[in-house]
């Protein structure tokens, strides 16, 4: 069942999408383990959709992604590594618990 993360259903499909896409562009973000195991979903079937590299691929990729030149880099530079990999695309690395409201704080990153 997908998480609620406490927003409403446009505002975490927007969260979402801007952190897929900053994970896609600089390859490691610190973020909560919740918002991290959905990124992680997220990430990782986008990825496996560009591996197809058909034009109906690369347009489902455009409307997710919210950045042109890290769809460039997904398709030229990403893709290319996980051809022979059947998912298992990120890893996620426990950092310990936020000071302040003690959330389980990670580093989800693309292996």
């Amino acid at each position: 069942m997908a998480r609620k993360l406490g927003r409403t259903a446009n505002h975490r499909r927007a969260m979402l999408r801007g952190l897929v896409t900053f994970l896609l562009e600089k390859g490691k973000i610190e973020t909560t383990l919740t918002r991290a195991k959905e990124i992680r979903s997220a990430a990782e079937k986008i990825i496996s959709i560009g591996k197809n590299a058909s034009l109906n691929s690369k347009r489902k990729v455009f409307s997710y992604l919210t950045k042109e030149n890290v769809v460039k880099r997904l398709f030229d530079e990403i893709v290319p590594k996980y051809m022979e990999v059947n998912g298992g695309y990120t890893r996620i690395t426990r950092l310990g618990p936020r000071k302040g409201d003690a959330a389980e704080m990670v580093i989800i990153e693309l292996i």
